[in-house]
């Protein structure tokens, strides 16, 4: 082998190291602008929530336009009127502040005999049966709460199905809820309500139970990336020095 053959492969090898040095960084940083604007993204949905929430209630009529025009409904304030069917009552295994019961789920009649299923809030497992509780709402009752979508389908498969014979639902299936208690599906509002923290007379349920958790760790994934790719940096130019100062030497 003449030393013009054994060269050629050493001046290929740092251009291909180059090239996946290049790869790798063109990654990584593509991955932390991704997180920018993943973190721009979140904020604006956070900002937008948090709008929602602030302001005053709509009729339940605006939401149901909303609605059926593709809009997003989700934890917007409304406000409607009926009578609840206690007796067709539902019940969504929940913990909140760190005890064990369920939100109930109570069909509101309302005025045109249509549907709509609020969530009244949080009961102790103790008081899971309306009979375990100071008595119920009777009569015509106007409640203001949040908007919550109807579920496409079981969040996860990690989640347990739905216990229908114990009315102890773990996914909010609305069409089941209605189905369940003899409700025909074209009669039921398709989206819920959850009722505000407006104390009940009888104390339970408890009110304003919804829960906004939106995990905003953008800033921290841009940063991991954005820091990998300058480590690389640093790695790949000591590297590059050492090499020169030692074929210097030589």
């Amino acid at each position: 082998m003449t030393d013009i053959d054994r060269a050629v492969p050493r001046r290929r090898l740092p251009v291909f190291t180059g090239i996946l040095v290049l790869i790798a960084l063109a990654i990584l940083i593509s991955l932390g602008t991704w997180q920018v604007e993943r973190l721009h993204w979140k904020e604006g949905l956070i900002a937008d929530i948090a709008a929602r929430q602030a302001a005053s209630p709509v009729p339940l009529a605006d939401i149901e336009a909303m609605a059926a025009a593709g809009g997003d409904i989700e934890y917007r304030k409304v406000t409607a009127t009926g009578r609840y069917i206690n007796n067709k009552e539902r019940h969504f295994f929940a913990t909140w502040r760190g005890q064990t019961g369920f939100y109930v789920y109570t069909p509101l009649e309302l005025a045109d005999g249509r549907i709509l299923f609020v969530n009244r809030g949080f009961v102790p497992y103790d008081n899971k049966e309306p009979e375990m509780r100071m008595g119920q709402l009777t009569g015509e009752q106007t409640v203001t709460g949040l908007a919550r979508e109807k579920l496409p389908g079981k969040p996860s498969w990690v989640v347990p199905d739905n216990d229908v014979a114990k009315n102890i639902f773990y996914w909010k299936d609305l069409d089941v809820m209605a189905e369940s208690v003899g409700l025909e599906k074209a009669s039921v509002i398709p989206f819920f309500v959850d009722a505000d923290s407006t104390p009940n007379p009888a104390g339970l349920p408890i009110g304003g139970v919804t829960q906004v958790d939106l995990p905003n760790d953008h800033l921290q994934y841009a940063f991991t990336w954005y820091g990998l790719a300058a480590v690389l940096v640093v790695v790949v130019a000591i590297s590059w020095s050492r090499k020169g100062a030692k074929a210097h030497q030589q």
